[in-house]
């Protein structure tokens, strides 16, 4: 009896040093999981859930690495976005802003990068072969365009402007190329609800704050806007 007591005591003291040294260990998962948590959170922008510059970055360069040529990069501007924060407020802009990377997500899935590289401008990276390419941007095309609703029921017509770029079709597998490229793309097919498929004479074409430059180095800037159009919901 009294060995069984003995055997019950040293079983115990072990478990309570175990216990004890296992506290600080939980203490340090926890805080290493509220980090990486922290950390995911500042990779994503809190608006549209889309991932910020430098993560999108990474991610994006990891695609192209992997699938090459397959591959296809996107650059996307929101049509009469100014117009639409300044007539119908920023409220508003902001739900259109959240509306296109939740379009965006959808309809690149989840082993794309999708991100907001700042304002009203986006950028996604995802494996797309040739024969696709065509009905699957003009599919995103359509998306873009979708009417958004509001929380009180009214829609806003709402738009995008979208410029794509291949590796095949601009010679480059190098992220910053491509996304001049399909940048330069969209310009040319800016307002016109169609993607433009980026050729070799886009990579080469320069750009001053976003804005394509002509020939003689002057700024090619957007032709006027039509004001927002808002209805009511039924």
């Amino acid at each position: 009896m009294d060995y069984v007591l003995r055997v019950r005591g040293r079983i115990s003291s072990r478990t309570l040093l175990i216990t004890a040294a296992a506290i600080p260990l939980t203490g340090w998962a926890v805080h290493a999981t509220v980090l990486l948590k922290q950390l995911a959170r500042a990779d994503k922008d809190p608006l549209t859930g889309l991932l910020r510059r430098d993560a999108y970055t990474v991610r994006a360069r990891r695609i192209l690495a992997q699938r090459g040529d397959d591959t296809i990069v996107i650059m996307v501007d929101a049509d009469r976005f100014k117009e639409i924060n300044d007539g119908l407020g920023h409220e508003v802009g902001d739900t259109i802003l959240a509306a296109i990377g939740a379009r965006l997500t959808a309809w690149a899935g989840p082993r794309a990068a999708v991100g907001r590289l700042g304002g009203d401008e986006f950028a996604v990276v995802l494996e797309l072969k040739a024969d696709r390419r065509a009905q699957r941007l003009e599919q995103l095309v359509q998306m873009l365009h979708t009417p958004v609703t509001l929380a009180d029921g009214r829609t806003v017509d709402v738009g995008a402007s979208v410029g794509a770029a291949a590796p095949t079709s601009v010679g480059s597998l190098d992220l910053t190329v491509l996304q001049r490229a399909a940048d330069a793309a969209l310009y040319d097919g800016k307002h016109s609800g169609r993607a433009v498929l980026a050729t070799t004479g886009h990579a080469t074409v320069p750009s001053l704050n976003g804005r394509r430059l002509g020939r003689k180095g002057t700024a090619v800037f957007e032709g006027p806007r039509e004001h927002p159009q808002l209805t009511k919901g039924d």
